[in-house]
C-alpha cells in the first residue's frame, strides 16, 4: 500500500512523538494511576498483605489522623514563609543586576552559583553552621554581643531556619527568571515617565510591577509548588523535628511509607499532594487566561 504525502508526513510526525509519549507514560501516567490504585488499599510493605478498603485511608487521614492537621498547617506555614521571601529577595536582586555597571557579571554568578550546588552538600553544611556554640551562625552572632539559639533543635526557630537556608539555595533561579524579564522590558515606558516627573518608587510601582505581572505569576506558582516538595532539605537538617514541628507533608508520606511500612497510606497522602499540586496548576491557568483575557 502507497501511502501518500500527507499520511507520510503524518507517521514520521508520530514517529518522533512516540519516545516522549512513551516515556511520559511509563514515568508519569503508569505510577499515578499505580498510586490511585494503592490509595485505596491497605499495603504493609513488610508483611506484604494487601487488604482493599476502599477511601477508609481519606477518611482516617481526615478524622482519626491528628497529625495529619499538624502537617497540613507546618506546609502551609512552610509555603506563606517560603514564597514571599524568595520571589521579594529575587525581585530585589534582579532589580539590583539590571544596572549596567562594571563587574555585574560577577554579582550575577555569585549569587546564581548556590542553585547549581549540591542540595545535600548545601543542607548538611547548613546544619553543622546552625548547631549550638559551635554552630557559625551563633560564633557570628556572638562577636556582636547576641546569644544564639541551637536553630535546629528548638521547635519555635527550626522552620524559620529551613526556609531561609532553602530561600539563599534557591533565589538565584527566580532572580534570574526576573533577570531575564526586566532586561527584555521596553524602555521607553519608563523613560518617558522619568520625563514627566516620575520617582524611581513610582515608576517600579506603576510600570515596572505591572510589566513583569505575567513573569512574578510563573515564577509564584513554580516555587509554590516546589515548596510542596520539598523533601531533603527537611531530612538532612530536622528529619521532620524536633517535636514534627518541620513535618511537611511530603516527609510524611515518606515517614508513613519507609517508616511504618504503610505503602497504602503513603499513597493516599500522595493523593492529597497531587490535588494540591494540580489545584495550583489549574490556579495558574485561570489567572493566565483571565489576564490575557483582559488584555
Amino acid at each position: 500500500m502507497r501511502l501518500t504525502n500527507r499520511q507520510r508526513e503524518t507517521l514520521w510526525g508520530y514517529l518522533f512523538v512516540a519516545p516522549q509519549m512513551i516515556g511520559f507514560s511509563i514515568l508519569i501516567v503508569v505510577p499515578l494511576i499505580t498510586i490511585f490504585v494503592f490509595s485505596t488499599e491497605q499495603r504493609n510493605l513488610l508483611t506484604g498483605i494487601i487488604t482493599p478498603v476502599g477511601l477508609e485511608n481519606f477518611r482516617t487521614i481526615f478524622e482519626d489522623d491528628v497529625l495529619f492537621k499538624k502537617v497540613l498547617l507546618n506546609t502551609l506555614t512552610f509555603t506563606l514563609g517560603l514564597v514571599p521571601l524568595n520571589i521579594g529577595l529575587a525581585l530585589l536582586l534582579a532589580s539590583l543586576l539590571s544596572q549596567k555597571l562594571r563587574g555585574i557579571t560577577i554579582f550575577r554568578v555569585l549569587f546564581f552559583s548556590p542553585v547549581v550546588t549540591s542540595a545535600v552538600a548545601w543542607a548538611i553544611v547548613w546544619k553543622f553552621m546552625l548547631q549550638g556554640d559551635q554552630g557559625t551562625v551563633n560564633q557570628v552572632l556572638q562577636l556582636v554581643g547576641i546569644e544564639g539559639p541551637n536553630w535546629l533543635r528548638r521547635p519555635e526557630w527550626a522552620m524559620l531556619s529551613v526556609i531561609v537556608t532553602l530561600v539563599i539555595k534557591n533565589v538565584g533561579l527566580n532572580m534570574i527568571i526576573l533577570l531575564a524579564a526586566l532586561t527584555n522590558m521596553p524602555q521607553e515606558y519608563r523613560e518617558a515617565a522619568h520625563v514627566d516627573g516620575a520617582t524611581r518608587w513610582q515608576v517600579f510601582r506603576r510600570i515596572t510591577l505591572p510589566l513583569l505581572a505575567p513573569t512574578l505569576l510563573f515564577v509564584t506558582v513554580i516555587t509554590m509548588i516546589g515548596s510542596l516538595k520539598v523533601f531533603d532539605h527537611i531530612m538532612l537538617m530536622t528529619a521532620g523535628g524536633p517535636a514534627n514541628s518541620t513535618m511537611v507533608l511530603v516527609y510524611y508520606i515518606y515517614y508513613q511509607a519507609f517508616q511504618f511500612f504503610e505503602t497504602g497510606y503513603a499513597s493516599a497522602l500522595a493523593v492529597i499532594l497531587f490535588v494540591l499540586a494540580l489545584g495550583l496548576t489549574l490556579f495558574q491557568w485561570v489567572i493566565r487566561g483571565r489576564a490575557a483575557y483582559d488584555d
